[in-house]
């Protein structure tokens, strides 16, 4: 079958293990596929090549959300489906997502149903931007078909080209994380709706998309709490960085007595960058992209 409608974004950083899979998946399903490659160390380039995907190399790692808008910029189809390179698209996954859209006029966003390694269905029960949301204690209940919610994950989901970019796609302030809870709050904000689509599947890896270097988990960390705060500032919701601060920064110091580096990372990361957010640093500029 043919997806000619549809171009598949995916971003790419020292991903050469997890590619094979992910565009071998979204060939099969007849998904011509975009790689946006983040300055990869690895074979990734030659990888998505090997694959027949068309691959946009940039010179140096320009963050999640902004390597994405870059390919949305680049692709001329009527969808873009953003899609993590340690996720799998399931046989007609893409077909659905796209019967979806053609059936709901007024949405913007559509989600697929997606499984962790573990068999649990990743369906995200709270936002931070979302706080109407009302699972109570966050117990994850799945809709038992087609349904809207304020929030999906941003691992994969199909998007209208012409609304992401309207949108002003990713925010390009966030390097990683939350980006996608910052999208969904502007489509809804927008008036649109986004809309879960259960019969897609897709298997997520869930971390898999880069390999393991020392350093990258206190990075991760790093963005993750920026970010959080960053958010948290943009919609005028209360400033969580200085209890992520106080909180991690003592548990680092308890982690540097266990002389667990992950630990430390993990911990000393999440303090280092609510640190940042309080001190006025900004995370592209922790990457040096301008």
């Amino acid at each position: 079958m043919s997806n000619a409608d549809v171009t598949a974004i995916v971003v790419t950083f020292d991903s050469a293990h997890a590619l094979p899979e992910c565009l071998g998946a979204l060939r099969a399903d007849g998904v011509s596929a975009l790689v946006v490659d983040n300055a990869s160390a690895d074979e990734t380039v030659a990888v998505a090549e090997g694959q027949g995907a068309r691959v946009i190399r940039n010179a140096r790692n320009e963050g999640y959300g902004r390597a994405n808008n870059i390919g949305a910029r680049a692709a001329d189809s009527e969808f873009i489906l953003v899609v993590n390179p340690d996720c799998v698209v399931g046989a007609g996954a893409v077909a659905a997502l796209v019967d979806a859209a053609r059936r709901y006029p007024d949405a913007v966003l559509f989600a697929p149903q997606i499984v962790e390694p573990s068999g649990r269905v990743f369906y995200q029960p709270r936002s931070l931007l979302a706080s109407y949301l009302t699972n109570p204690h966050g117990k994850l209940v799945l809709p038992e078909g087609e349904a809207c919610a304020p929030f999906f994950s941003g691992a994969c989901f199909l998007i209208r080209r012409d609304a992401f970019l309207s949108l002003g796609g990713f925010d390009d302030n966030i390097f990683l994380f939350y980006e996608d809870d910052d999208l969904c709050r502007r489509v809804a904000d927008s008036g649109a709706a986004l809309v879960y689509v259960p019969q897609a599947l897709v298997r997520h890896g869930r971390g898999r998309s880069s390999g393991e270097k020392p350093g990258r988990i206190f990075t991760s960390r790093w963005h993750q709490a920026w970010s959080r705060a960053y958010v948290s500032r943009k919609y005028g919701l209360p400033d969580p960085a200085p209890g992520m601060f106080a909180v991690n920064a003592l548990k680092a110091l308890g982690a540097c007595l266990t002389f667990q580096r992950k630990l430390i990372e993990r911990y000393g990361g999440s303090a280092a960058g609510a640190l940042a957010f309080l001190r006025g640093v900004k995370a592209l500029e922790r990457e040096g992209v301008t």
